[in-house]
């Protein structure tokens, strides 16, 4: 098991699937974590239910607010005092923003699928590279997806696709330009994972045994298995993998 007991990590998106599971690994590793949600506060102090209080703080943030991630940030690091890790995790996967939809529809979708999956993550990537490099160095884990690199099966999620592909590059940057100096930046990007926003775009494609089925594994990604990579990514043993996205899909988008 990696030992976190020497990090403060900040977990976005902590109260449901991928990022639950996160926050639950990183827990069980000793770390100190400050844990975003967006509306769903029983959701994140069930992911944190086995963290001593010494060890925990919930936040509540909207990201369709645009100043809620530099609000989110300066609270984070008040309850900490240090940052060691952010995770940026949380995102939105909306419907009925597709090709054929009203403008309203349309610009609906866009404007909050930008607002919540890249312009609030953009301003903790901002945060955070200027606390990283003022303490010498840090690590941030975007949690991305494989759409962002093959597109979405489903052009009602097209802004999904191009909101996640405008994060996953901004980390990309964010490794290239900060390396040297000790900010660390990853990508992960999981298949379909076993959580609810899978099930949702399940019901789109004809139900979950037909997706599966198109599976090189013919099963969906366990969240516990992105919870576990992130722990070793925020552990600073990986340090080369800087830069690196890390497809977890069991083998059926193989790059």
């Amino acid at each position: 098991m990696h030992d976190l007991s020497d990090k403060s990590i900040l977990v976005t998106g902590a109260s449901k699937g991928i990022g639950a599971a996160i926050a639950a690994r990183l827990g069980a590793a000793g770390a100190r974590l400050v844990l975003h949600y967006g509306s769903d506060r029983r959701g994140a102090q069930q992911a944190a239910g086995d963290i001593g209080n010494d060890r925990k703080t919930l936040i509540r943030a909207d990201f369709t607010d645009r100043s809620a991630a530099d609000v989110l940030w300066d609270e984070a690091e008040r309850w900490a005092g240090d940052i060691d890790v952010l995770v940026n995790n949380a995102g939105v996967m909306l419907w009925g923003g597709g090709f054929e939809s009203p403008n309203a529809d349309w610009d609906r979708v866009w404007d909050e699928s930008l607002e919540v999956n890249l312009l609030a993550p953009a301003r903790l990537l901002r945060r955070a590279v200027g606390h990283f490099l003022k303490k010498g160095g840090g690590t941030i884990v975007t949690v991305s997806s494989w759409s962002a690199q093959r597109g979405s099966t489903n052009p009602d999620n097209i802004a999904y696709a191009a909101s996640k592909a405008a994060l996953h590059a901004a980390t990309q940057t964010v490794a290239r330009a900060y390396a040297a100096q000790g900010v660390l930046a990853y990508v992960v990007a999981p298949g379909v994972v076993d959580t609810r926003l899978s099930e949702q775009f399940a019901a789109t494609q004809g139900g979950a045994e037909k997706l599966a089925s198109g599976l090189a594994m013919g099963e969906w990604v366990p969240p516990s298995e992105i919870a576990e990579l992130v722990a070793w990514l925020a552990s600073g043993r990986s340090r080369h993998l800087c830069g690196a996205t890390l497809d977890v899909n069991g083998a059926s988008y193989v790059r």
